[in-house]
Formats: structure tokens, sequence, C-alpha cells
């Protein structure tokens, strides 16, 4: 198999500008002449060994960030969004990817357009009114906007992981998870009840009560006081990181806001060095570790795929939660797997037959069109009601990692790592797969030929 070549200009450019260096003193820390710097940093020369080398011993830079992040992110999510049948004739991979290298700002008002086209023809496609108000807009939903920005922070802020880790150390060390939350927010003012009210979290500021229902989970239960102690006591560090993200409406923010407090209750749940530690030792098994931590299945394996602070990262995980129709509802990858930003995901993936076996891990051996191998993990993750009558919420969950760390997780023992890998897609439109049974709609950058005599899996031919 060929190196891919490493083109990273736009990270070298971030790195030295966060640092404050000129070109000149940076090639000089680096080990290069100033024209090679210059050509590494605009793409015209692949960044070398002897530069990763340096970046490391010089900067303590963690280099996995230059071969997987926004730049994987954006070709993925240009390709998928080329794929409408709008573009007739879409650019080749090549230029995308030196799209997403040379001019990433770019490629997401590219995205940004392309947003608010979809949004503008769905509403049309309703004969939805609000286009014809004098108050309609073009922009991205508040909803989209947020996925977005956790998508490409790699879903971990640094400053709210560690200030919830500095928190948890202030709780009770040994006891139950749920009585050790409870007593920190306490400890500053809160009362905690619980009832059978059908309301999952409800706090009265004035009263300084939180009242959780009784109804849900323990590891839920747990992860709303974390919640709570999230908005109670870190909001000047939620609002600093808000402005920062600038948000175009303040529905966005307040929609992110809750999202960097469910971020904050996660790591205090599941504290970033401890539970990276726990994982290790037993081999990423995530019934052990949520069984030692007091949190659910989905908990665990959430927050495996966050586990992304510089200089301690654990392996690149992806993360998807998808419902029964196969919309996809969460989403995270830290690997070079991208998720289609619209409809679901592929059926052919494992993670669709968990809800026909609840409570069992699925395994599977998974290998995407550009020839990357993963081991994928699956298992259904109903949310039962709490009563009888009440309905019962159901997602399978799909983690999964590379190949080559497979052997650092218990699943991967009794398979064969090098026997026969399942072929599996991102979204039919930008799959090259020419043989594809659950293929519903043409790979858009193929040509296509029909024959009227013939009839195979589809009622045409891919074209080479």
């Amino acid at each position: 198999m060929a190196i891919q070549k490493l083109y990273a200009g736009a990270k070298l450019r971030e790195v030295r500008s966060r640092l404050g260096l000129t070109q000149r003193l940076f090639a000089t820390k680096l080990g290069v002449s100033l024209p090679y710097l210059n050509q590494m940093e605009n793409n015209h020369r692949p960044v070398s060994a002897g530069v990763v080398l340096a970046l490391a011993r010089e900067f303590g830079m963690d280099v996995t960030e230059l071969a997987v992040g926004e730049g994987a992110r954006l070709v993925s999510d240009m390709r998928e969004a080329l794929a409408d049948p709008v573009f007739s004739n879409p650019p080749p991979l090549a230029d995308l990817r030196l799209a997403a290298s040379n001019a990433p700002a770019l490629a997401r008002a590219f995205l940004d357009l392309h947003r608010a086209y979809r949004q503008s023809h769905e509403r049309l496609a309703s004969l939805d009114e609000a286009l014809g108000r004098d108050d309609a807009a073009l922009r991205a939903s508040p909803w989209d906007e947020v996925r977005d920005f956790f998508h490409y922070c790699d879903n971990y802020v640094d400053a709210v992981d560690r200030a919830a880790e500095h928190l948890a150390r202030s709780a009770a060390p040994g006891k139950d998870p749920l009585i050790a939350a409870a007593a920190v927010l306490e400890s500053r003012g809160v009362s905690v009840r619980f009832s059978n009210d059908p309301v999952l979290r409800r706090y009265d500021p004035a009263l300084r009560q939180l009242t959780i229902s009784a109804r849900a989970a323990a590891s839920t239960k747990t992860f709303q006081l974390w919640f709570q102690a999230a908005l109670l006591t870190q909001n000047d560090l939620l609002e600093a990181t808000l402005d920062l993200a600038r948000f175009q409406t303040p529905e966005a923010r307040d929609i992110a806001k809750i999202g960097l407090a469910n971020s904050f209750a996660g790591a205090a749940l599941l504290p970033y060095a401890a539970f990276q530690e726990a994982a290790l030792e037993c081999r990423h098994d995530l019934e052990r570790l949520a069984d030692q931590f007091g949190a659910s299945i989905e908990q665990v394996a959430h927050r495996l795929s966050t586990l992304q602070r510089p200089g301690a990262k654990g392996i690149p995980f992806f993360f998807v939660r998808v419902d029964q129709a196969g919309t996809i509802t969460k989403r995270h990858s830290a690997t070079r797997l991208q998720f289609a930003r619209f409809g679901g995901a592929c059926p052919l993936w494992n993670v669709h037959s968990a809800f026909e076996t609840p409570g069992r891990f699925l395994r599977q051996l998974a290998e995407t069109p550009d020839g990357v191998r993963y081991l994928c993990l699956a298992r259904d993750v109903s949310k039962p009601g709490g009563a009888f009558g009440a309905p019962v919420r159901r997602f399978a969950i799909g983690l999964g990692c590379e190949i080559t760390h497979a052997a650092k997780l218990v699943y991967a023992d009794g398979l064969d790592l090098k026997g026969v890998f399942e072929p599996i897609g991102i979204s039919c439109r930008i799959c090259d797969r020419r043989d594809c049974h659950q293929r519903s709609v043409p790979p858009l950058e193929r040509r296509l030929r029909v024959d009227p005599d013939r009839r195979g899996l589809l009622p045409y031919d891919i074209a080479d």
C-alpha cells in the first residue's frame, strides 16, 4: 500500500500563529530553511518526518493532530454537499483536499451556503410560509450550527473538561457516584430531592432546590446532578466559551450552553485521567467501565470518543447514535471515518442490526471505500419510560476504531484481524462501490450504463 503524503499547511500556520513566531524563527526551531517552511505551509511540499519529530520535540505537539482533524471533516462534508444533484460536475477529490488544507475558511463558507440552499429548498418544497415573511433569513438552523461547533472542535473543550475533572475531585471519594454528586451541590446550598415527577430535571432558583425524576436510571440522575452543577458553578467559563464561538442567533447560543453543560457533566461523571487509566487497564471494556464509574453504556462510549486532550489523547474512536429509522442523532469521529451530515448511516453497518439483538454487543470488521479498516461495535440502548404505558425510546450506538488499535480493545479477542472485512460506506451518493446490493441512489462522481437487456443487483451499471 502506498504511503500517503502528509499535507498540513493550515495546521502548521495555526501552530506558528498560536506560538507567536515568525516564519524565520519557526523554521529555525524546526531545522528547515525558510523557503522550505513556506512551501510546507502552502501545501506545495508535504510535511517531512523530520518536521513531525521537531514539532513533538520542540513544542510538545501531539502530531496525530496533523493527520486527523478539521481537514478530513471538511473534505467529507464537502463531498457530501457536492453530492447534491444541484451540482452537475463536482470537482475531483484532490481539489477538495487542497481547498480544505489551503482555504478552510472558504470551505466552511461553501458548506454554510449549501446548508442555506438546502434549508430554502426544503421550505419551498413544503410551502413554508416563513419565506414569505419579511424577517425570514437563510441561515443555519440553531441546532445545525451547534452541531457543527462541536463537530469541528473534536467534541472536546479543554477548559470545560479540566474544570469538570477538578470539581469531581471535590466529591466524596469512594461514595456512590449519585450521592457524591448530590453532596457537591448540597455543599453549595442547593437542596436535592427525588420525586415521581415525569420531568427529568427541574431547578427552582428562588428556593435553590433541584428535583430529579426518581424514574430515571441512576446514571441519568448522576449526570443531571453534574449538569446542574455546571450551570451553577461554571457559568462564567461557559459564557466565555460561548463568546469565542460567536453563534449567529441567541437560540444557537442557548443550545450550545446546554451542550457545554452536558460535556461538563460527562467529564465530571467520567474524569479524564482516571477514566483513561481505567479504560487502558480493562482494554476498553464498556460494561466494566460503566460499572466502575456508575455510568451507562452510552455515556461510556461517548466519553471514549472525546478523549482528545492535547498531550494525553486516547485511542481515536468514532461514536454514533441512531434511532430506529436510521437517523443519526449523535455523531463524532476522531478517526478518518466521517458520518453523513444528512440522512442515515450506511445500511451495511452493524449499528442497524443492534435493534434485533437487544442487550448484546455486535462486532464487525469493516472497510470503507478509501481502504481504511475498522473494528466496529454496536449495541442497542433502550431508554424505558419508568412506568407502565410510558413510551420506550429506542436507540443503537456504534463505537469503533481503526484496526491498528484493535489489540487494545477486549472486543478484538477471537477475531481474525487479517480476515474478511465487510465493505461499508458513508453515503450512497459519495460511495464508489460498484456492486453494493443496498445502494439506494447512484454515486454522483461516476457515469452510469443502462442496459435494457440485462438486470443485475441494480437497474444500472456503474462505469469505471
